[in-house]
């Protein structure tokens, strides 16, 4: 009989030619477990996406809820829907004023899609500046932001005006009055979690306020909690002009939203009618998880205790094949010597029940992105685990 890793392989689309392909069949707090019973600690938390653990009683509840009541109705924005209405008014209660109407989509990639679109709309202007080595997304539009030709010749042509500023040499002449838009990861996790300086940030913002270039912070990973407040551009004293969300935003559920004035928003719905629609973005179901997963975050103030367990982790993670270890609150990365080298130990590690993973343009980083309710015992037997791999 054809068992489930084969059926994996043959008919579930693959993205790379060695997929781990272990069978999980269950989820618990910070942990996985497969279909043999072994258990894991999960270590990357989905990526960024489980910071309230996996199998959240409040979000469960909310999901279940919503179904008894409806799940798709409409496209978005047609009709007055309870869980997107009130989660958008709950995120416009812990935002700046500034950023007081929410579009909700599917994923991060379509809110960095909107983002782009709606600063072409307001600005009238076409070309976009990102950073080098940063990461927004896999749709043709995220894909134009990427500056590393590895992932990205493949597809071409992608999005013509895009340009790109290197945080480590900027030159700042790319932003000019073309620009509509300069997007920013302030702490670029694909390239091994690499927090920009408050300098170049602030640079970056008064260019912007004097060429009236918009000012786009993709908090995909960094936002909701993960480096020690509700968002990571607290951190730098700023206001984005656009905030775009993914990942932690649904509670495990898919969902993301780009966020910005009212008045800014509005731009969207003339000029053409229908600037940006989507069919089950801000999915109700979704809505609802989302909301209970903020909720949570905000009343029992999670984030809190974030920049105590990155201390931990850096006091246990001392071995001498570690070179670095980079990052902000809980979104982490712990620098080897090589690809190589990362590859075995993140072998090693899942044989000995840890779950983690590596970064796309530091392929030699391990990725330390747990849920947030980790506790202090977990991430010292996590650390413990991850120095005996390095051992083996």
């Amino acid at each position: 009989m054809i068992n489930h890793r084969q059926l994996f392989l043959q008919h579930v689309a693959q993205t790379s030619q060695s997929p781990l392909a272990l069978h999980i069949v269950r989820a618990d707090g910070c942990f996985l477990y497969d279909d043999k019973g072994k258990e894991y600690i999960d270590l990357i938390a989905g990526i960024s996406v489980c910071n309230l653990g996996h199998n959240n009683f409040a979000i469960n509840e909310a999901i279940r809820k919503q179904i008894e009541h409806y799940s798709h109705i409409m496209v978005y924005g047609e009709l007055i829907e309870s869980p997107q209405t009130l989660f958008a008014s709950l995120l416009a209660a812990h935002l700046p004023p500034n950023l007081n109407c929410t579009y909700f989509v599917n994923s991060g990639t379509e809110a960095i899609e909107g983002a782009m679109k709606l600063a072409k709309r307001t600005t009238a202007r076409n070309e976009i500046v990102a950073l080098t080595n940063a990461y927004h997304g896999s749709t043709q539009g995220s894909l134009s932001l990427m500056s590393n030709e590895y992932f990205s010749s493949a597809f071409r042509p992608l999005i013509p005006g895009i340009k790109f500023i290197d945080p480590s040499a900027p030159d700042f002449a790319v932003l000019n009055e073309n620009t509509a838009c300069i997007i920013l990861e302030l702490v670029k996790a694909e390239e091994g979690c690499k927090p920009l300086t408050q300098d170049f940030v602030n640079h970056i913002v008064r260019i912007c306020r004097e060429k009236n270039i918009i000012l786009v912070v993709d908090e995909c990973q960094t936002g909701l909690g993960r480096t020690g407040k509700r968002f990571a551009f607290e951190h730098y004293d700023i206001v984005p002009d656009i905030l775009v969300l993914g990942k932690a935003l649904g509670g495990g559920m898919p969902l993301g939203a780009f966020i910005t004035s009212k008045a800014t928003m509005d731009n969207l719905t003339h000029n053409p009618v229908l600037g940006h629609i989507t069919t089950f973005g801000g999915h109700p179901v979704c809505c609802a998880a989302g909301m209970a997963a903020f909720s949570q975050l905000t009343e029992q103030k999670l984030y809190d205790s974030v920049e105590e367990k990155e201390i931990l982790f850096r006091e246990l993670l001392k071995h001498p094949k570690i070179k670095s270890v980079a990052g902000k609150g809980l979104l982490l990365s712990i620098e080897l010597e090589s690809e190589k080298v990362c590859l075995n130990t993140i072998r090693k590690c899942i044989e000995k029940g840890l779950f983690t993973d590596w970064f796309l343009f530091a392929p030699n980083c391990l990725r330390v992105a747990p849920p947030l309710t980790i506790s202090h015992q977990l991430i010292e037997r996590s650390c413990e685990i991850l120095l005996n791999a390095l051992n083996d």
